[in-house]
């Protein structure tokens, strides 16, 4: 199975590159040059990771990061920066992001993360599996 990724990015000379970058790797890749769109995006999809710009005019990293994970907690968001400081990566860590990376990213290092993002939010779902089942079958006595 692909791995589905959201990129987010201002700069769509950057999405057009990575995102081509990350289809010849075997991944269904959705792009938006707007923090707005990709909550909306969220809302209707379902995306095994996010790549987030820290950086962006209509509303930066940071705020995406919470307004995405309002969304849905069990998402699994990577935020991207060419201006990292272990400041901010302390907070994106603290708001819920699975890793901050530096740009011009690694592609086997932002591969990584990504297959890690997968699996960890497969756990995820499977636990919340688990809990519905767990309610239904009490409810109904079984």
């Amino acid at each position: 199975m692909n791995e589905r990724v959201l990129l987010v990015d201002d700069e769509q000379d950057f999405i057009d590159v990575l995102a081509e970058r990350m289809r010849d790797r075997g991944m269904d890749v959705s792009t938006t040059t707007s923090p707005l769109a990709a909550v909306d995006m969220v809302a209707k999809g379902n995306f095994d990771a996010i790549i987030l710009d820290l950086m962006m005019p209509e509303m930066d990293g940071m705020e995406a990061l919470v307004q995405l994970r309002e969304k849905n907690p069990d998402l699994q968001i990577i935020l991207l920066t060419g201006h990292a400081t272990i400041e901010k990566g302390i907070e994106a860590m603290k708001l819920g992001a699975m890793d901050f990376l530096e740009k011009p990213i690694d592609m086997k290092t932002l591969d990584r993360k990504i297959q890690e993002a997968k699996a960890h939010r497969m756990v995820l779902v499977e636990k919340r599996t688990e809990e519905v089942i767990k309610n239904i079958i009490g409810c109904k006595g079984w």
